[in-house]
């Protein structure tokens, strides 16, 4: 069975009462709710995570390896600057996803910039918590894909 690893970042614990106008109304336990529907539907195993703490996002991606087969990671603000969650991710031999709510090319310039993007399989963001199911399918077809190839995507 496939597994996913959830990590959602800084601040994405308010989901629901911050910024409403730009992360809309939905509590991070609905998105969670959303995604376990999901992963129901596609027969994958998933686990998620909050952390504020960049140390902690290290740290549970570095424990990823052997227990997962994904990563869906909104790495929040710590997507503008991290160069350790940016390597740590690079480090990974695992499908890594990057997803945002919000989409960061119509915002502020310095969102525009993302470190840790270029160490992910692909991004997805601008869909509001459906971000976050779209992201969960994109990364369970590429693992599907690599298991039909091989190893190789």
């Amino acid at each position: 069975m496939i597994r996913v690893l959830v990590i959602h970042g800084p601040n994405l614990d308010r989901l629901g009462e911050r910024e409403p106008h730009i992360y809309g109304r939905q509590s991070l336990a609905d998105i969670d709710a959303r995604l376990a529907e999901e992963a129901d539907r596609l027969g994958v195993q998933l686990e998620s995570m909050q952390s504020n703490h960049e140390g902690a996002i290290v740290d549970a991606l570095s424990r990823a390896v052997g227990r997962f087969d994904a990563v869906v990671i909104n790495p929040a603000a710590y997507s503008h600057y991290s160069l350790a969650i940016r390597d740590a991710l690079a480090a990974l031999p695992l499908v890594r996803v990057e997803v945002h709510l919000s989409n960061v090319f119509a915002r502020e310039g310095f969102r525009q910039r993302m470190v840790t993007a270029g160490a992910c399989s692909g991004v997805i963001l601008g869909f509001g918590g459906e971000s976050y199911v779209l992201a969960l399918r994109a990364a369970v077809e590429m693992v599907r894909r690599q298991e039909r190839n091989g190893g190789s995507t």
